[in-house]
């Protein structure tokens, strides 16, 4: 969080080892500090921007970096929060960042029991991985998805064999609503009291300050997860090479 503009980055390096190098490290803080500073509108606006306290692009920057470390490194993607209170929260040295925002009543901003709630939220969202924060922004197509795959593999469920397909329905709809505790971090039960939901505790806090507190959004970003990983397959190049 800088100058209460709340932020996460992805950088990627080759190797864990550049990942602890001091370079690195600065490197990072350095974007960070730019895209708070200049707000970008995404990554390539970001890369076009002035690395803050040099006259080089953030583009030339990471190039500086390469070939300071010798090793291939790449601004990858940001999150930026310029309204309400973020808290941010980094798992495992590094390789889950959550960066949680809360909306909370003038002057309580930085109080500790709201830092302390929303350090916690944004560890319930490292450890679970929430895919809504809440049911209410679950699509009617998802839900359809979810119902018709549950629904099919219900009816082949031979303990169903003699159900009506209305009690079957039935159950698979109180699974659904199950699954809301499991995929929305505002219906899943508090990581620290799972006898409470996160909406429930959320509105102790809020009413044991005497404030009102809304969970605005988070960003999850783990290390590498969508980058495809390079298997070179042997065999399959020699093929070509025999061709």
């Amino acid at each position: 969080v800088i100058d209460g503009v709340g932020v996460v980055v992805e950088v990627n390096a080759e190797t864990d080892f550049v990942g602890k190098n001091e370079k690195f490290v600065d490197f990072v803080k350095g974007v960070a500090a730019t895209v708070a500073k200049e707000a970008p509108a995404d990554l390539d606006a970001l890369m076009e921007c002035k690395y803050v306290g040099t006259d080089l692009t953030v583009t030339q920057q990471q190039q500086e970096m390469v070939l300071v470390i010798g090793e291939n490194i790449k601004v990858r993607r940001f999150a930026r929060y310029d309204k309400g209170t973020s808290i941010a929260y980094v798992h495992m040295g590094g390789r889950i960042a959550v960066l949680m925002n809360l909306e909370v009543g003038a002057g309580f901003e930085k109080n500790p029991a709201v830092e302390e709630l929303g350090k916690d939220l944004a560890m319930q969202v490292a450890a679970l991985n929430p895919q809504f924060l809440d049911k209410s922004e679950v699509s009617e197509e998802f839900i359809e998805n979810e119902k018709r795959v549950r629904l099919a593999q219900a009816k082949e469920d031979p303990k169903n064999a003699s159900k009506p397909d209305a009690i079957i329905e039935k159950i698979v709809m109180g699974g659904l609503a199950k699954y809301y505790k499991e995929i929305c971090l505002m219906q899943q039960p508090f990581v620290k009291d799972d006898k409470v939901s996160v909406e429930d505790h959320v509105a102790a806090v809020a009413k044991q300050l005497g404030t009102t507190i809304k969970v605005n959004c988070y960003t999850r970003f783990e290390k590498g997860e969508g980058i495809e990983k390079r298997q070179d397959d042997l065999a399959a190049e020699v093929a070509k090479l025999v061709k």
